[in-house]
């Protein structure tokens, strides 16, 4: 089975275009874009055909060759263009978030009950090479049993690039960065949040959704585990440079994320030992024809602001397109399929609702029922 497949939105989106053209099971890639300018450029770098390129998202939609589509558009559409697209009977891969809302996620999960067709939430945190490296250490009995995760995603969100959307967004409500990699490396669901918002933003900042924190921490409790797990989360307002961590402490062995970019992650070996290590890419699982694009020099557009603060996402695009690729073509749920989506998701909403309330214990949704 062949894979032929629309990317909405030619942002951070582009740089899937070439992935897919070069996955062995991909057969079509179509683009859509409301730029006409950016669609052109986009189509003629990746020799996309003009009967592929569109303009309008309800056209590509209705393309009989396309049985998948990636949004990759903002967040606030999320949710509405998923919904179409399985609406249209198509398998859907969408950027993070999920949703905006607990609605919003329980609604994709029934849709995709109803349709029987894949969702992935394409969450690069838990596909990079530091954060493989430390799954690796734990799968393979190195870390001995977990005591603790720690999550952060600290960025300035103030730099030129970044749409109207994002200003002054509740931290947590962009929170699966943070939250994926202490929910994965667990192998465990959410039971309920405790939330803290810390500092203020300026007034200009609080006006579109009314959240006044600078930075969010949450404590999340670790469904039928004896974990607690730590994720902080901050948009404005705080100085940082850019920083996508996860830290998990072990009875046998430690990792921590690196402190500055480049300069590599610390390993705990015991007592006063500690050493760091830079984390290898992870390639002998993809395709040898999409491997090169776990390399940042591969990046389409350099510019693009989630790579200037992003480093490029630590190599996870190819590992993300492979694996909902070979779901689609294997007839198996992805590994991030709907219901880890919005846990992921949802345990951000709920942290942003408890700290609006001081802290207030709040519980994870069931997903799993309607």
């Amino acid at each position: 089975m062949s894979v032929s497949i629309g990317v909405a939105g030619l942002g951070f989106g582009r740089e899937f275009v070439p992935i897919y053209l070069k996955h062995p099971n991909v057969d079509k890639v179509a683009i859509n874009c409301r730029t006409p300018e950016t669609l052109q450029k986009v189509g003629d770098e990746n020799g996309i055909p003009e009967e592929m390129r569109f303009l309008n998202y309800d056209e590509m939609l209705a393309c009989p060759d396309l049985n998948a589509i990636h949004v990759v558009t903002p967040p606030n559409t999320h949710y509405e263009y998923v919904m179409r697209a399985l609406e249209a009977g198509k398998n859907v891969a969408c950027t993070v978030p999920m949703g905006l809302s607990n609605d919003e996620l329980k609604n994709i999960c029934k849709k995709v009950r109803q349709t029987g067709l894949k969702y992935m939430m394409m969450e690069t945190a838990i596909y990079t090479r530091e954060y493989l490296y430390a799954k690796n250490l734990v799968t393979t009995g190195q870390l001995g049993k977990i005591q603790f995760v720690r999550g952060s995603h600290m960025q300035d969100m103030s730099i030129d690039g970044w749409a109207g959307f994002w200003l002054g967004l509740p931290p947590m409500w962009y929170g699966t960065h943070a939250i994926s990699p202490l929910l994965d490396i667990t192998q465990s669901f959410p039971e309920y949040v405790i939330c803290h918002g810390s500092g203020t933003l300026r007034p200009e900042l609080t006006e579109k959704y009314g959240s006044p924190f600078a930075i969010e921490t949450t404590t999340i409790k670790l469904k039928d585990t004896d974990l607690c797990a730590e994720a902080t989360r901050s948009l404005y307002d705080t100085v940082r440079q850019y920083r996508e961590s996860f830290d998990v402490y072990g009875t046998k062995m430690a990792f921590e994320w690196e402190q500055l970019v480049d300069e590599g992650c610390a390993i705990h070996y015991g007592g006063e030992e500690a050493g760091r290590v830079v984390a290898p890419d992870v390639l002998d699982c993809l395709p040898e024809s999409i491997r090169q694009f776990s390399k940042k020099e591969n990046i389409s557009d350099p510019t693009q602001p989630s790579f200037i603060q992003g480093s490029g996402h630590g190599g996870s695009h190819p590992h993300l397109v492979h694996e909902f690729i070979s779901a689609i073509v294997e007839d198996r749920k992805p590994y991030v399929d709907e219901i880890v989506s919005a846990n992921f998701t949802s345990a951000g909403i709920c942290s942003h609702e408890s700290a609006m309330k001081g802290g207030e214990k709040v519980y994870v949704p069931d997903f799993t029922k309607d």
